[in-house]
Parts: structure tokens; sequence; C-alpha cells
């Protein structure tokens, strides 16, 4: 009896012992089936991240002077730099909702970056920006002269200052002074369209007295990102984002 109770012991051992050799392939190809399912996830999820970053269209946003740098001195005192930054961050928020826009800041505080590094036109030249929109306020001696203009010195860049120009003027209500093409740094050393605009005089009280204020520099903010989007619009349809032409 003993002897027949360590035959049966011994036949259920080697039983076991085939079934786990049989079981035991089959978890390690299950596992390694699923270590490469993750990591096959994990690439392509990067390299969406990637198509995604590369194919963005990227938005240069230049908020004019900083720092020692104030800009024209507004009617009721207050200087143009901060405007320029204000309005520049509210562009920011809104150009970060837009799934296809990367945006980026030449400056994000009251930094002063100076006008012999060149700094801001290379800044978008780095990143490979498709479009670059300087912001900026305006002054004149007399304190009756008003109104919304946008500069421009590239042949390829008239297009975008025409339309932000449009959406500008509409938004702000300010007058229509036009587009102009001028030998600014900013517009000229940029390699991709670029703009420089002039909300409105700050040397104008009635200008200055709504460009302070929360809810026209959100509209302008709005206006200036359709803008921008329908600049992309048309680029798109009629391929006329010509860089160096």
């Amino acid at each position: 009896m003993v002897f027949q109770r360590t035959n049966g012991r011994n036949h259920r051992t080697r039983n076991m012992l085939v079934v786990t050799l049989l079981i035991l392939p089959i978890l390690i190809l299950s596992a390694c089936s699923g270590n490469s399912d993750n990591n096959n996830n994990a690439k392509d999820n990067s390299s969406n991240n990637s198509e995604n970053k590369n194919t963005a269209f990227k938005v240069v946003i230049d908020p004019g002077h900083g720092g020692k740098d104030n800009g024209a001195t507004g009617a009721g005192g207050q200087y143009e730099k901060s405007f320029t930054l204000s309005l520049s961050k509210k562009m920011e928020k809104m150009l970060e909702q837009e799934s296809e826009m990367e945006v980026f800041m030449t400056r994000t505080d009251d930094s002063f970056i100076s006008q012999e590094s060149r700094y801001r036109p290379k800044y978008a030249n780095n990143h490979n920006a498709d479009v670059f929109v300087s912001i900026h306020g305006n002054t004149f001696s007399n304190p009756s002269v008003s109104g919304t203009e946008t500069f421009y010195y590239h042949n390829n860049s008239r297009q975008f200052a025409q339309i932000l120009q449009k959406h500008v003027v509409e938004a702000g209500g300010f007058r229509d002074r036009g587009i102009k093409k001028k030998d600014l740094f900013v517009v000229r050393d940029t390699n991709m369209p670029a703009a420089l605009i002039e909300v409105g005089y700050l040397t104008n009280p009635d200008n200055e007295s709504i460009m302070r204020t929360d809810g026209f520099q959100s509209r302008v903010a709005a206006s200036i990102v359709e803008g921008i989007k329908e600049y992309k619009e048309q680029s798109d349809k009629q391929g006329f984002l010509n860089w160096g032409s």
C-alpha cells in the first residue's frame, strides 16, 4: 500500500509538471504580446504628438517695448509697454485654445529687449514661425490724431497685414488708417509673413481710455486671432504663403 501511494503521488507530480511546462510558454507569449502592444501604443502616441507639433501653425506674438524701453507715454501717463503686454497675453490665451496653432511670445513680462540684438525677428526665425505679429500703441504730437494702422515690409506680408487691419478696425472701431509698407526691423528681418499693428493712439485721450479696458483688449485680441485663422485658411487654399519673396 505504501508503495502504491508513492507511485500515485509521483504520477500526479509528473502530470502537474507536464501541465506547467505546457502553460508556461503560453503565459510568456501573452506577456510579450502585451508589452509589444503597449510599446506600439506608446510609439504611436509619441509619433502623433510629434506630428502635431511639426504640423502646427506657429504664431509668434511680439509685445512691443518692455523694461527700460517704455514706448509711448499715453495721455493718462501710462506706458505703451504695459498695453502691448496685456493685449498680447490675451491673444496668447486665445491661440492656446486653437488645436492647430502653436503660440510663442518674445516676452512674457516687463523685460527689456535690445533693438541692437535683433532678438525679436531672430526669435521668430529660430522657431520657424509661420506668422509674426508685433503689437504696439501709436503716438503723435497732436492728441487729436487717432486710428488703427498696420505696417509690413516684404511683399509676402501684404496680404497678412490687410487681413489683420480689417479685423482690428472692425473690432476696435477706430478710424481705418490702412496698411503701409515701412522699413521696421521687426517686419524686415523676419523670414515669415510679418505685421506690426498700431492698435490706436495712446496720445489720443479717447483712444487710450478705451484701449486700456479689458473689454476692448479682449475684442481686439479675438479679432487678431480671427485674422490669423483667416490668413491660414487662405494660404492653405491659395498657397500664397511664400517665404522670402
